[in-house]
This record gives C-alpha cells, sequence and structure tokens, in this order.
C-alpha cells in the first residue's frame, strides 16, 4: 500500500467507488483539481489497484477538501485520516488559511478529531425544470461574478468560477448570478450568489426554464439562507438530504445571505 498522486488515469476507478456510494459527481470536476491544484490530489495504490482517494483545491487565502473515498474493505484501518492530513497539509503549504468541506454526518466525528468545526448544513434540493428545453446564451460580466462571489465566501475564487461559468450557462441580474451546468445524468444549479431576494427569484425562473419541463434539478443550498429555502419550496423544489458545511483554521468572511449555491456536489466550494 502506497499514498501516490492522483492521476488522469485513475479517474474512472474514483467514479466506480463514487457509484457504489451513490453520490452525485462528474468527470470535468477533476480535470479542473488535478490542473487546479494537482499537489493536493493524492490516492492510495494496493496491489489490485486504488483503495482510496482525496482532492483539494487552493483559492486566494482559502482551500477546499473533497472526494475523500476510502474502499470499503479498507475501512477503519487509519487510510482515509492519513489522506486528509496530507491534504491539509498540501493547502497550508501554500498558504491556505481556511479550510472547507462537507461532512455526511457519520463522517462529522472524524474531521472534528482534525480541528474542523461545523459552520453551517448544507440541503441538497430537487426539483424539475419548466418551459421548454431551448438552447440559450447566458450573459455574464466575469468581474462582477468574482466580486459577488467574494461577498458570500470571503475570498477571490477566480479559477473556480471561470472553469464553471464555461462548461456551463451563467446568467446576471443586478444583484447576482446563477450557472446552471450539467452534473452526471441531472442539471445542477450553481454556483449561486445573490444579496437581493427578487433577483435570486428572477435567476432561478430564468435558469429553470432553459432545463426543460420535467428534467431533474438539484442544487446544495445554505441552510443558513433562509430565503433561499422559501424561495425553492415556493418553485415546488423539496430537500432530498445534507451534509455538515465545516472550516478549520481562521475563520472566513463567509455570509450564508450571499450564498444561494455551492458550484459543485461538496467538492469544490
Amino acid at each position: 500500500m502506497k499514498t501516490d498522486r492522483f492521476r488522469h488515469e485513475d479517474i474512472d476507478s474514483f467514479l466506480h467507488l463514487a457509484a457504489d456510494e451513490g453520490w452525485l459527481c462528474d468527470r470535468w470536476e477533476f480535470g479542473f483539481l488535478l490542473g487546479a491544484f494537482p499537489d493536493g490530489c493524492f490516492v492510495v495504490r494496493g496491489a489490485d489497484g486504488p483503495l482510496a482517494f482525496v482532492t483539494a483545491v487552493s483559492y486566494g487565502t482559502s482551500g477546499w477538501i473533497g472526494n475523500l473515498i476510502v474502499r470499503s474493505d479498507q475501512r477503519g484501518l487509519g487510510v482515509g485520516k492519513g489522506l486528509m492530513k496530507q491534504a491539509i497539509a498540501a493547502l497550508q503549504d501554500v498558504g491556505t488559511e481556511t479550510v472547507w468541506l462537507t461532512a455526511s454526518q457519520a463522517g462529522r466525528p472524524i474531521y472534528e478529531k482534525l480541528g474542523f468545526t461545523a459552520v453551517d448544513e448544507v440541503k441538497r434540493w430537487a426539483g424539475y425544470g419548466s418551459g421548454d428545453l431551448v438552447p440559450e446564451e447566458g450573459t455574464i460580466c466575469f468581474e462582477k461574478m468574482v466580486e459577488t462571489d467574494r461577498a458570500g465566501w470571503g475570498d477571490e475564487r477566480k479559477a473556480l468560477l471561470l472553469a464553471v461559468s464555461k462548461r456551463g450557462t451563467a446568467y446576471e441580474s443586478r444583484d447576482g448570478f446563477i450557472v446552471r451546468q450539467r452534473c452526471g445524468n441531472v442539471t445542477q444549479l450553481g454556483p449561486w450568489g445573490c444579496s437581493s431576494i427578487d433577483d435570486a427569484a428572477a435567476l432561478l425562473d430564468r435558469a429553470i426554464i432553459g432545463v426543460g419541463a420535467g428534467n431533474p434539478v438539484v442544487l446544495d443550498v445554505p441552510a443558513g439562507n433562509v430565503a433561499a429555502a422559501g424561495l425553492l419550496d415556493s418553485r415546488g423544489f423539496t430537500v432530498r438530504g445534507g451534509t455538515v458545511l465545516m472550516s478549520l483554521g481562521r475563520p472566513a468572511a463567509y455570509r450564508p445571505d450571499n450564498v444561494y449555491a455551492l458550484a459543485s456536489m461538496g467538492s469544490i466550494g
């Protein structure tokens, strides 16, 4: 058993383990992670192939850890804890002051032992598109998108925002933006940042119309954004699960009222 770099040729092995766990993730994010922060992505290899994975990505003074998965027959042996320590060290080596992650309730005690504390909850909302499926070009001022995102997360996340806006469809309003992108066999909304509930409602309606009536839509939303919950409920979305948002290190200038949805299903921020 040895720890090695997570490489592009390992993606299929990861996706196989993730499918066994019922995770919703997409191949594109690993291309982004391995390109943006390869020094923070690790795999434990055994004689019969990959046994465990973890990824990390750095944005300015903050970073995210995600995709920690250990093959079922290797759990309880300290493999995951070892990978977490390596990912944290990789982020700290480049000056990361705040490390974020989302944890299941079962995983929360493990992260607490590493020094993480709960900041918020993240609820997974699910619903359906409306209207006709019509190809549509989004419009976005990228610099404004960066500043709106910073208002929610307290850091500049240009690399992430550029990646998702290029692969998805991004829309802006006076007070916010939303990105619609594919994630596996569903449409994901996020990142979604806004400072006005009226603008957030208009952005949501614009995004789901382009999905097509009856097509599934998912998004991960901070529970601290009460307005987002009310808005989604009014559009027929329901909560299908959740995780705990946790951080390690310097408390960030996190403002959940400005964060309507995360950029991925938990692994990127």
